[in-house]
């Protein structure tokens, strides 16, 4: 389809209906010094032909890997029917418009979606997505701020993914908001209480609770809000959304439960593709929902008894009163959060439990075949759903390099986030992995280590 719809007939009316002669007299007033005129070094067009030729000539370039990294993007199954669902026309430019009710099924999209992931959180009311999990943690951050009045510090684990705190504190940083850093058990890879000691004393406005956290530990999540809630502070889960399908949900956690959960939606069927686009989800208590930035949707009735739904709260307010808007976050990831809601529809509670529950078995069984390896060990002994830290004995970017030249992407180097752990890899393995791929690896390890 033609990006441009226009004939020339239609072209030279409207030129004509303006008193222009050509489309270049409408320009004219720019100095010819400042035209770019053709454009250079770009190649002749090509036929649709050609070009699905190209592509996939140079995709072919890059090699078939079997993927073994996680680190917060992760290799799921998704059936073929959820982007054959989410590219059909009606689906595939969703937004929600200004005059949002002119658009229903757009509407009912988001509803369904925001009444999913308030359950999988167990939270009491969700939003309509945010940019990513990193960005959310920040409107999270901003929101405590905003509750907690007098404070304007935040408390957040080193066990939190490195980018989400980097992505806050860029955020927050001009805001005048403190992010603190606690440090983490070097025997179990969790935040323990002992840790919070020492900031008792202190006004936080939030403490931030990731589960599983960086290292794909799982953290003592209800000690940690209970003690958040003690010192009048607000606590912030950051969750992995198919680990929820297996673990106790962030409003469950201790005596209240958390009061805000965020995380990336990547894993509810979007394909890694290259880094994105993904959407951050945010989910809280009904007492914090004028602090959440972005929509919420929600169903009426019309004065017929007719079923509708409307844009019930839109915090944001950016396009109104920009200056006195809670976040001036742009849009939601509507095609991706289309996507995770056809996802989460076709898989059902069952599906999720299932994809979960395998990973964690797939992890389970690569750990016990690496750890005979020579040289080779868990660096952690804290509970993990999908994810592990391995020592070993050389480099890890240099067994990467060697095992990426076998066909095999073998997990993320940790030497630069923690330099402390030394020659350290974060590996996962989801439910696509077979017995054969867990074997493979293992093997290509082996006979890396023994040539180095």
């Amino acid at each position: 389809m033609p990006f441009i719809p226009h004939t020339q007939e239609d072209v030279q009316t409207m030129l004509a209906s303006i008193g222009a002669n050509s489309i270049d007299n409408l320009f004219d007033e720019i100095p010819p010094a400042l035209k770019s005129g053709g454009l250079k070094g770009v190649p002749p067009g090509l036929s649709e032909m050609e070009i699905s030729r190209l592509m996939l000539e140079r995709a072919e370039t890059d090699g078939r890997y079997l993927n073994f990294i996680g680190a917060g993007a992760y290799e799921h199954h998704i059936p073929a029917a959820v982007w054959q669902i989410a590219t059909r026309g009606e689906f595939y430019s969703s937004y929600t418009p200004y005059q949002a009710e002119a658009s229903q099924g757009t509407l009912q999209l988001l509803y369904e979606y925001q009444t999913i992931m308030a359950s999988l959180t167990g939270m009491d009311v969700s939003n309509a997505s945010m940019y990513d999990g990193a960005s959310a943690l920040a409107e999270a951050a901003l929101m405590a701020v905003r509750s907690h009045k007098s404070s304007r510090r935040i408390l957040i684990p080193s066990t939190v993914h490195p980018v989400y705190r980097s992505v806050v504190r860029a955020i927050v940083r001009n805001q005048g908001i403190d992010v603190v850093e606690l440090p983490y058990c070097k025997a179990s890879g969790q935040t323990l209480a002992e840790a919070l000691d020492e900031f008792g004393k202190e006004e936080f406005a939030a403490l931030v609770i990731p589960q599983p956290n960086f290292f794909g530990v799982l953290e003592e999540v209800d000690t940690l809000t209970d003690w958040a809630h003690s010192k009048n502070a607000l606590a912030i889960g950051v969750v992995n959304p198919m680990a929820l399908a297996i673990l106790t949900p962030p409003g469950e956690w201790g005596e209240k439960g958390a009061d805000v959960a965020v995380g990336e939606g990547q894993p509810l069927g979007i394909p890694l593709s290259s880094g994105g686009p993904y959407f951050g989800f945010m989910a809280c208590k009904q007492a914090l929902v004028r602090q959440m930035p972005g929509r919420i949707i929600g169903r009426t009735t019309d004065q017929d008894g007719r079923s509708g739904f409307v844009l019930t709260l839109q915090a944001r307010e950016q396009h109104i009163r920009r200056s006195k808007a809670t976040s001036n976050i742009c849009t939601n990831q509507g095609l991706m959060v289309t996507a995770a809601t056809i996802y989460l529809a076709l898989m059902g509670p069952e599906g999720l439990r299932r994809t979960a529950a395998q990973s964690h078995a797939n992890t389970l069984s690569l750990l016990e075949k690496l750890e005979t390896l020579k040289g080779v060990k868990r660096l952690f002994n804290g509970s993990l759903f999908h994810e592990i830290v391995v020592s070993l004995p050389a480099p890890a970017g240099e067994i990467m390099h060697a095992l990426e030249s076998r066909g095999i992407l073998g997990g993320l180097d940790l030497e630069g986030y923690y330099p402390e752990l030394g020659h350290a890899m974060l590996v996962c393995a989801t439910e696509t992995k077979t017995s054969e791929d867990l074997d493979k690896y293992a093997g290509q390890l082996r006979g890396v280590l023994e040539n180095s």
